[in-house]
């Protein structure tokens, strides 16, 4: 049995649900964070001491860290599909998907959380050009780095499409000024068309 628990509107769920339908796996999504609670009962709490989501459970196999759960996903269920076999290569996934988490996700987490989760009464402007800024400094990197490719790393889509596809879908869609990103703009439209991605890319930034 394969569970996922995580409600979808969170972006790290949004990138394990991605990870799953690309590879074809059965699997049960138990809502949970948010609106939805669960995650700071015990029971939860056993599965993830931190009380976030998403949690994968398989098979007695207990995982968090949304990244983590996409690595395992690809090793164990996809069979050279989304991470590379040749060493060089997945390196160059791994660090993109390090990039999302610790570089491109944390810049507009304040402007996420002040224009999204806060009264507009209460919002702090300046809090949000500083993450509008940090945040345009990482989508200039990520456009750079898309010029001329079809794909984030190498000739085939990978673990790096999901992860820098899900944050940039939360970027590009905050009630925020954005600067023109051709590349990135063309790449996410491409991954976007994807039939995975409609299971996640349509549900709103709340």
């Amino acid at each position: 049995m394969r569970r996922l628990w995580g409600r979808l509107s969170s972006v790290n769920v949004q990138k394990a649900v991605w990870g799953l339908e690309e590879l074809g796996l059965a699997y049960e999504r138990v809502e949970a964070g948010g609106a939805f609670g669960i995650v700071r009962e015990p029971a939860y709490l056993a599965l993830n001491p931190n009380g976030l989501v998403p949690v994968l459970e398989e098979d007695g196999y207990v995982l968090w860290e949304s990244n983590a759960i996409l690595r395992y996903l690809a090793e164990a269920h996809g069979g050279g599909r989304l991470r590379p076999e040749e060493t060089r290569a997945r390196g160059l996934v791994d660090q993109w998907l390090d990039w999302q988490a610790t570089a491109f996700t944390p810049a507009m987490r304040d402007a996420f959380w002040q224009t999204v989760r806060t009264p507009a009464e209460r919002r702090d402007e300046a809090v949000i050009a500083r993450s509008v800024a940090a945040s345009e400094a990482a989508a200039a990197v990520l456009d750079a780095h898309l010029a001329g490719r079809a794909f984030a790393v190498g000739d085939a889509f990978s673990l790096a499409d999901i992860a820098l596809g899900c944050a940039t879908h939360r970027w590009l869609h905050l009630a925020v000024p954005h600067e023109p990103r051709p590349h990135l703009q063309a790449w996410y439209a491409r991954i976007a068309s994807r039939p995975a991605a409609a299971k996640v890319l349509v549900t709103p930034i709340t």
